[in-house]
């Protein structure tokens, strides 16, 4: 194992994401020097880039960025990516406070532009250990780069891999046979004189973006939504719903009883899991009723199923549908079928290595996470904290845009009150 670079970080971050961006400007506006290194798997930074769908807009205000609710005159929210862009009027003129997702991308890009020096991409963390060999526990860490393995350690370490593309069970991603996650990739690979039939299974946001853009992007080809509700539902946005995701309301879920987060999840799941803005619901049903009009159905819902089978049977993509009104299946004969389908919470475990074993679980087998969002381990003096895959502690709002300005401020927070005295030398994180 090459050791080259054999240096201690007070913080080294795995996964570079906007939750991790975000943890990269906190330490960057720290009020004091915090020495951190990112690592991403990625040869860029890239969220849902495969998403990015020209009509496809934000489900959060412009004001819940990388910074604003954790310090409002930051240099890298939202409002000043906009005036040194020189598109500041002009969003304000538009009168709209959720931005495309093309935009926001951008400003991402242009925030992470500005941390070049803290990122290392096409480096994945293959391995982790613990390290007792001075006054501190440190974790030391395998690292695959371009440049060939190496090692470095850490004081802290906060892991924000992502969540993971979810499919039907028992179906797998081909050529044919795409998740959401990879859909403007391959669209934009595959010949469109071939598309003229494809199935969108899912009924949240994205797979009623993927369903509208196919129409409009398609003017020849049939779609077929197949979801297992009547239609899709509408996402709740109101003010008082929105409350949960107030910084205030992860107190209200983590200090709560079984019961209360139960009723938490019961209550408000509607204000972001599998429901759709109420815009874009009225336009498709809208493209259904002109097809009606106009005698040219192009777009058909198929409601109350669910896939339970895919295979290519000569040049076509056999879907098998099971109607859950009837019990009874069918078979739809596609070029194309995007399983808009969601995904499952990142799992810390894959990347922890060694480390698991010093995290305390709870009676149901999950992880225990501090308020601070970090792991308990009470037999480490490092700091192991999770962007992502706590639901069960934090709430709603755990890996999401909507208090990612807070979360990030609070783990950059509870590293600088953990530090360590060295005698000496004062102090490191």
């Amino acid at each position: 194992m090459d050791k080259r670079e054999l240096q201690t970080y007070d913080v080294v971050g795995i996964g570079f994401g906007p939750s991790n961006l975000s943890l990269a400007i906190a330490l960057e506006e720290s009020p004091e020097p915090v020495s951190a290194a990112f690592f991403e798997r990625q040869a860029s930074l890239s969220w849902h880039r495969a998403m990015l769908v020209p009509t496809a807009k934000m489900q959060v205000s412009f004001l819940k960025d990388l910074v604003t609710f954790r310090n409002p005159v930051s240099r890298f929210s939202f409002v000043s990516y906009l005036h040194e862009v020189g598109r500041l009027p002009r969003f304000v003129n538009n009168s709209d406070f959720f931005p495309t997702r093309r935009e926001f991308h951008d400003y991402l890009e242009w925030a992470e532009s500005k941390l070049t020096r803290r990122v290392n991409y096409g480096s994945e963390v293959t391995g982790m250990r613990l390290l007792r060999s001075g006054p501190e526990d440190h974790v030391e860490l395998e690292i695959r780069d371009p440049g060939g393995p190496r090692l470095v350690t850490a004081r802290n370490v906060v892991i924000s891999t992502g969540l993971v593309p979810r499919m039907p069970a028992g179906i797998e991603r081909d050529g044919f046979t795409w998740h959401s996650s990879e859909f403007l990739h391959r669209f934009r690979a595959f010949d469109r004189r071939k598309l003229r039939r494809v199935a969108v299974v899912g009924a949240g946001q994205s797979a009623a973006e993927i369903v509208r853009f196919l129409y409009d992007a398609l003017p020849e080809a049939s779609i077929s939504a197949i979801m297992p509700s009547y239609g899709y539902s509408i996402a709740d946005n109101t003010p008082f719903a929105n409350q949960v995701f107030d910084p205030a309301a992860v107190d209200d879920f983590y200090q709560g009883s079984s019961r209360s987060k139960d009723a938490i999840w019961h209550y408000h799941r509607n204000t972001n899991y599998s429901v759709v803005d109420d815009e874009v619901i009225r336009g498709l049903y809208q493209r259904a009723y002109d097809d009606e009009v106009s005698k040219c159905e192009r777009l058909s819902f198929v409601n109350l199923a669910r896939v339970v089978d895919v295979k290519r049977v000569d040049d076509d993509t056999r879907v098998t549908v099971h109607s859950l009104a009837t019990e009874t299946s069918c078979d739809l004969d596609v070029d194309v079928l995007v399983c808009a389908t969601g995904y499952d919470p990142m799992e810390p475990a894959d990347v922890l290595g060694e480390l698991a074993e010093y995290v305390v679980h709870d009676g149901d087998g999950r992880y225990r996470v501090e308020r601070d969002y970090r792991l308990v381990t009470p037999d480490l003096d490092c700091g192991i904290y999770l962007q992502g895959g706590i639901e069960h502690t934090h709430g709603l709002t755990s890996s999401l845009l909507s208090n990612i300005a807070v979360r990030s401020g609070e783990i950059a927070s509870s590293i600088l009150a953990r530090r360590v005295p060295v005698p000496g030398n004062g102090v490191h994180v």
